[in-house]
């Protein structure tokens, strides 16, 4: 029955994909069902001749080509059976058929395996013939690839081919002006080291990278050395280079013009939607291709031969990694965020709330989709590497607390005498984390701006405050902090800068992301504003949140101030990451006479203002190897919105008089603790039961269904039912007992919400009909209110729409086109179960 449902499904996917089981005008059909393969003496001596001890099998599916010779091997399996299971048998009846494609599918899971590229791919709808034919026709060259020379002026030759002609380059003397002239970009040893590692791992067949390379080590250049490989050795067509930030866009597509602009063509999707197929190598943000599912309108899978995601923790999440496993071919992620910093973290015990669970979950997740589920990424270099061989430079800490910081962080908290509603003074005591969200002090920002500008490092050049990044707990305190910097700015340098000395870069600020890019160009609000000889930007500082963080490039930074605690090791790496390039001040400096007056042109340090100890918090009180446990505190929200913490000390002083003091807390959504533990018992019943365990190696879930039922349920001990086991696992849907069987033994990592599965199987809907762009949003409103509302699913059908001027979601009714009004519900009848959203 199992197998008869997944067959179903996987005769519909090939149907829509434009195969044919039948003649149909005039064309023939292509798909061939249970085709007997004969195994040769060759492949039997390639596999092994105990190979499933059998020298025949039968294929489920064969397609054909248009010339009706055998093109796709497609291997069914069951539903609940991993479709990967079947790599070596179906590769086997590849080989016999000569077909250089396989497709693995359960009928929920799809992977399309091109034998000569190396590794199955996922992917979310099956290839039709005409866009296979186009797969097929590009037969990449991986041993010219492996056996390419890659030298460290493998860059040089597409930006200057002939550089070792010029006069200059042979002169010692004008060697280093004629390469800053040219901007000639040589490969450092392991930027080389990086690229090669990508030959050793396609020659080992592997077809998906990840570098992990610190901030300031060049992953755009090194970026551009693998791209230089793939399209010069024909082993890509186009590269696909995605990134999560506006910024960043603009900064990738300037490099590789850079780099590469002489062999090959760099376009930004958004500014060449119509013409981007004339570029080898289009950049694009994560958002342009997600919005609406744009790729899927305007792009084919085989469209991009190499796909790299920059800041790839951040890029791949979410539906950025629908967007990533779309294309296929080989995978090179960059990040900069070493995972040695979250290890022996025990997921079993974890709450999902904590931040470095999410954390650990991310960054496991990024290894997994690059071909490193070990930890262990195809290259590393590492902040330590980078200033062991000088090339990156380490901060100068300024551990700078105030009074009011010091007892914020003490575990006593900061207490102040506040009024309360009755007009009468009562302690409060602030924590480290209730900084601007509860408890402000002017007094204590005023202190955090003068220690900044009286320690700040100076430009070298124009003597003024260097430039500066600070990091502000939130949208409000940034604007306090900039009006703070502003007036005193205004005091130390009158009629100087007008107002202009700091900005708000945050997402409330208008142009916000041109303001950081005129930073880092140093043209944000002018420039020369001390010497007209010297290009520097007039704004000193801008004061951010979390904008100016990941991939952001200013190298003559000299300054970052931390005015906001900092939890999370991956943030206070990539802030930290901020300053650690190195810079020649000389280079913004026009005029020749007066670089000799410049006493340190070189940027060899930078300051670091911590006024939160997050410095010594990362590296004498955050246990990176600790084995984490749930929080001892136990939460609930008070009757003015915020949150009562209640520990087992509140309780210690209470004498056993009569009732004297009584306190009504609400329990959050989190429940009891002995309620979530009835989920944990349930667990262990289940794996320690021997019938169990038996059956599940024979993959009989009906079976351990069936046995649950009479033996484990609604019986004495416990009292287990489903509807008990749902609420303890908090998920607000109906939760089935395979399910929970599947997420017990590890088939599932966790129980989706709702919404994910309504946005799982909208997916779908939109893989088969893909409304048009002006629709989606539309059609994907109506999809999931008929699913989850009763009443407008009712109206839909009577067709009493009148009702709908009352109903909430008529609105999203009178959107959509009558065609889709029809379909969506017909679709949702025959493909979708509603017992899975509805209780």
């Amino acid at each position: 029955m199992a197998e008869a449902k997944a067959r179903i499904k996987i005769n519909k996917l090939l149907e829509e994909a434009g195969w044919r089981f039948f003649s149909e005008n005039g064309n023939p059909a292509n798909i061939i069902l249970e085709n007997n393969t004969k195994i040769t003496t060759q492949l039997l001596d390639e596999y092994g001749k105990n190979f499933e001890k059998t020298s025949s099998g039968f294929i489920d599916y064969l397609l054909l080509d248009d010339k009706g010779f055998p093109f796709i091997v497609v291997e069914a399996k069951k539903e609940e059976i991993n479709p990967l299971v079947a790599k070596d048998q179906a590769r086997k009846y590849a080989k016999a058929q000569k077909c250089r494609f396989i497709i693995l599918t359960n009928g929920n899971e799809h992977y399309l395996w091109d034998l000569e590229r190396g590794n199955p791919n996922p992917i979310t709808k099956f290839p039709s013939p005409d866009t296979a034919n186009e797969f097929s026709a590009f037969v990449p060259d991986k041993q010219a690839l492996i056996n390419a020379e890659i030298n460290n002026d493998y860059l040089v030759l597409t930006q200057k081919p002939d550089y070792k002609n010029a006069p200059q380059w042979n002169d010692e003397n004008l060697k280093p002006s004629f390469i800053e002239q040219n901007k000639l970009c040589f490969l450092r040893k392991y930027q080389l080291n990086a690229v090669k590692r990508i030959q050793e791992e396609v020659k080992e067949g592997k077809d998906r990278f990840l570098f992990e390379m610190a901030t300031g080590t060049g992953k755009t250049a090194t970026s551009a050395a693998v791209i230089k490989l793939f399209l010069k050795t024909e082993n890509a067509k186009r590269v696909l280079f995605l990134v999560d930030r506006l910024e960043l866009e603009d900064q990738a597509k300037k490099a590789f013009v850079k780099y590469l602009k002489n062999d090959l063509t760099c376009v930004i999707f958004k500014e060449n939607r119509d013409d981007w197929r004339k570029a080898e190598i289009v950049v694009s943000t994560i958002q342009s291709f997600t919005t609406n599912n744009k790729y899927k309108r305007i792009f084919s899978p085989t469209d991009f031969d190499l796909v790299i995601s920059d800041e790839a923790h951040r890029s791949i999440g979410g539906n950025g990694r629908a967007v990533f496993e779309y294309f296929i071919g080989y995978k090179l992620g960059l990040t900069a965020t070493p995972k040695d910093y979250l290890k022996k973290i025990d997921s079993q015990k974890l709450g999902a709330n904590d931040p470095r669970e999410l954390e650990r979950r991310m960054l496991l997740d990024t290894y997994i989709t690059f071909g490193c589920a070990n930890g262990s990424p195809t290259f590393r270099y590492s902040l330590l590497d980078g200033v062991k061989d000088g090339f990156l430079i380490n901060p100068v800490v300024v551990d700078a607390r105030t009074e009011i910081t010091t007892q914020l962080l003490s575990d006593d908290g900061y207490s102040v005498m506040v009024e309360n509603d009755e007009h009468q003074e009562e302690e409060q005591s602030f924590y480290l984390r209730d900084f601007e969200r509860k408890f402000f002090s002017e007094t204590t920002n005023k202190i955090f701006c003068k220690t900044f500008l009286e320690n700040a490092f100076h430009d070298p050049v124009s003597e003024e405050i260097g430039k500066t990044i600070v990091f502000a707990v939130s949208q409000n305190h940034a604007a306090k902090i900039t009006q703070i910097l502003n007036v005193m700015a205004e005091t130390l340098y009158p009629g100087k800068y007008q107002s202009d000395f700091a900005v708000q870069v945050t997402s409330q600020i208008p142009d916000a992301q041109q303001y950081s890019i005129n930073f880092a160009n140093n043209n944000l609000n002018g420039s020369a504003n001390f010497n007209e000889q010297y290009k520097t930007s007039k704004t000193r500082v801008c004061v951010t949140v979390g904008m100016m963080t990941t991939g952001y490039d200013c190298e003559d930074l000299l300054n970052i101030c931390l005015m906001r605690p900092i939890f999370s090791p991956t943030d206070f790496i990539q802030i930290k990451g901020r300053g650690t390039r190195k810079y020649n001040f000389l280079k913004d400096l026009f005029n020749v006479e007066m670089k000799s007056h410049v006493l340190r042109p070189d940027k060899t340090k930078f300051k670091l203002f911590d006024f939160f100890a997050n410095c010594e918090y990362f590296e004498e009180k955050f246990n990176y190897d600790e084995v984490l446990k749930l929080p001892a505190l136990r939460k609930a929200p008070n009757e003015d919105g915020g949150v009562d913490y209640v520990t087992p000390e509140d309780f210690a002083n209470i004498n056993p008089d009569p009732l004297k003091t009584m306190r009504v807390s609400d329990i959050g959504e989190q429940g009891m603790k002995i309620d979530r533990m009835y989920f944990n018992r349930f667990e262990d019943r289940v794996k320690e039961d021997k019938t169990i365990s038996e059956l599940l190696v024979q993959q009989q879930f009906d079976k351990i269904e069936d046995y649950i039922y009479s033996k484990l349920f609604n019986k004495p001990e416990d009292y287990y039912n489903l509807e008990k086991l749902q609420k303890a696992a908090q998920i607000d849907r109906p939760l089935s007992l395979r399910e929970i069987i599947e997420k017990i033994f590890g088939y599932i990592p966790y129980f989706k919400s709702k919404d994910e599965l309504l946005e799982e199987e909208f997916e779908k809907f939109d893989n088969t009909y893909l409304p048009d762009e002006d629709n989606f949003s539309s059609a994907k409103n109506f999809f999931k209110s008929y699913i989850t509302d009763e009443e407008f699913r009712e109206i839909v059908e009577s067709k009493d729409f009148a009702l709908l001027n009352t109903n909430p979601n008529g609105e999203v009714f009178r959107k959509l086109p009558a065609e889709l009004r029809t379909l969506i519900p017909e679709y949702i009848k025959e493909n979708i179960s509603l017992n899975k959203f509805t209780s």
